[in-house]
């Protein structure tokens, strides 16, 4: 599981990495490119938090 929530961590920095390169080289395909991959990050690590709180959740 932690795997899953490391890859999710990287997806979002690769994407905001690649939004800023974009927004500074004036490349509004490449930062719309890096926007969609920081918001898929988001949500696959939003996908691994309810996990847990499932998983770890009331009892």
């Amino acid at each position: 599981m932690k795997e899953k929530k490391a890859k999710a961590k990287a997806e979002q920095a690769k994407g905001k990495a690649k939004a800023a390169t974009g927004r500074s080289v004036g490349n509004e395909s490449l930062e719309a490119e890096g926007r969609g991959e920081q918001v898929k990050g988001d949500a696959r690590q939003a996908k691994e938090k309810m996990k847990d709180v499932f998983k770890h959740g009331t009892r």
